[in-house]
């Protein structure tokens, strides 16, 4: 078998430093010259976001809750093409998944999965000897699950540092390639809701560089290069492959993508497969003032940070008409979480303006400074939902900061299934499916070729 680079970032719990970790290596190794393909364990689109501008390559989610293992084994094998060293980062504590008494959905279960070897960030601040109990711990729960290096994070000192990795490598029998002292700790701006925004700018890109400056004083990349060797991951293409023998060319639909820093969480699976199913992506900013293009037979407007640009977003009427008389219009449309917030009466910052959005579906949505909602769903459509009907299934998360309420008695979109018990959810009328909801499309492709078909009816009627 041929022999290839890949290595997870793990962490002893949240905070522990991966991300720092994460995106250090990524800047690093890309300085040296390595194509360096980033992933993150898990839902989440912020860290990916980093990573792609990191690596210049777009980062993808590898998650086992919401793809099924051959999935995401296909998902890494693609991605990977072309790349010298591929690093997963990982999601809350190695171990931590779904439940407490499985590995299910956990980074652990990832490493596994990828068969890729285990860098552990431990925090070892207030710590001596006891740091070799921690790694020793970690090692010995899933000892499938291969943690061959550490990094000692949160150090106070190069003292403190040669007495951990004395303890660990002796105790452990695996090498500690390098620290972080808690004095360098470089803040990453906390993960609120603008960060996004700033990193599409490039204002994080200063800081990026000086992650990798840290990560190159005091860790040894040469060792973690020969580490990351493992063997080459094989995996069967079932997502993609038999698609696009079966779409004729004739029947290609054009489906519009809002793009900008407004609208820009998309899983890069969900776009692939739209295309692999047939259909022609037209990318255009409702922030930079673009309307629905004209061509359009299908509509997608994805997650983001709209209430950032609440006010931009609100005071260009032609931008706000053109999805008044698209989406009214029956072009088949998935809004999701902020493309949902979008299409509402009105969005609600924390200062308590309220700024006037679509209007299409009856209500305002509130934002608020803690989170309202955060994890997995299991999601069936309900009666009137075109995407999905109500014996078919998908999975995906949700993540967001606002409310939405209204007097009016809605159609709902979806029947959605969390830790907290199930909720009806979103709205659905027509050709319209909005939702807080963010599907993967990877758990359940049909809902692609079901979105096709519908753009391709209302296409042949017009």
């Amino acid at each position: 078998m041929g022999e290839s680079r890949r290595i997870v970032i793990a962490g002893t719990g949240s905070g522990a430093g991966k991300t720092t970790v994460t995106i250090g290596l990524m800047a690093a190794l890309k300085r040296m010259g390595h194509v360096v393909q980033g992933f993150k364990c898990g839902p989440d689109y912020i860290d990916p976001t980093y990573h792609t501008a990191v690596t210049g390559r777009a980062s993808r989610n590898l998650d086992s809750f919401m793809l099924s293992h051959d999935t995401v084994k296909e998902i890494f094998v693609r991605g990977s093409a072309g790349a010298d060293i591929s690093i997963i980062e990982g999601v809350m504590g190695m171990y931590d998944g779904k439940e407490a008494t499985s590995d299910k959905g956990s980074t652990a279960e990832i490493s596994i999965l990828t068969g890729s070897p285990v860098l552990l960030v431990v925090n070892c601040q207030s710590m001596a000897r006891s740091a070799a109990a921690i790694v020793k711990g970690f090692q010995l729960l899933n000892p499938a699950a291969r943690i061959v290096g550490v990094i000692a994070n949160k150090v106070g000192s190069e003292g403190h540092h040669k007495i951990v990795k004395a303890a660990i490598e002796q105790e452990c029998g695996i090498p500690v390639v390098g620290y972080l002292k808690r004095e360098n700790e470089l803040e990453i701006p906390e993960r609120h809701l603008g960060l996004v925004p700033s990193v599409e700018r490039g204002e994080l890109s200063p800081l990026f560089e000086k992650l990798a400056d840290l990560i190159g004083e005091t860790v040894d990349l040469e060792l973690i290069w020969e580490l990351a060797k493992a063997e080459e991951l094989k995996a069967e293409p079932k997502l993609f492959a038999p698609i696009a023998a079966q779409m004729p060319e004739e029947k290609s639909v054009t489906i519009a993508v809002a793009k900008d820093s407004a609208f820009h969480f998309y899983y890069p699976e969900n776009l692939e497969l739209l295309e692999a199913y047939g259909a022609k992506l037209h990318f255009f900013s409702p922030l930079a003032g673009e309307t629905v293009p004209p061509e359009a037979d299908g509509l997608y407007i994805g997650g983001g940070f709209p209430e950032e640009f609440a006010s931009e977003l609100s005071q260009n009427q032609t931008v706000l008409e053109s999805f008044r008389t698209a989406v009214g219009g029956g072009l088949p449309t998935l809004a999701e979480c902020g493309g949902f917030m979008f299409l509402t009466e009105a969005i609600v910052t924390t200062d308590g303006e309220s700024y006037p959005m679509v209007g299409l579906i009856p209500g305002k949505v509130t934002m608020q400074k803690k989170l309202a909602a955060l994890g997995y769903r299991e999601v069936r459509g309900k009666e009137g939902n075109f995407l999905l009907d109500t014996e078919q299934q998908a999975k995906g998360h949700e993540f967001h900061y606002s409310t939405y309420a209204t007097d009016a008695e809605l159609p709902h979109a979806y029947e959605t299934k969390g830790l907290r018990g199930t909720k009806p959810e979103g709205f659905a009328a027509g050709n319209l499916v909005a939702g807080y909801t963010h599907l993967h499309f990877g758990s359940n492709p049909e809902l692609v070729t079901r979105w096709i078909e519908r753009c391709l009816e209302v296409g042949a009627r017009a």
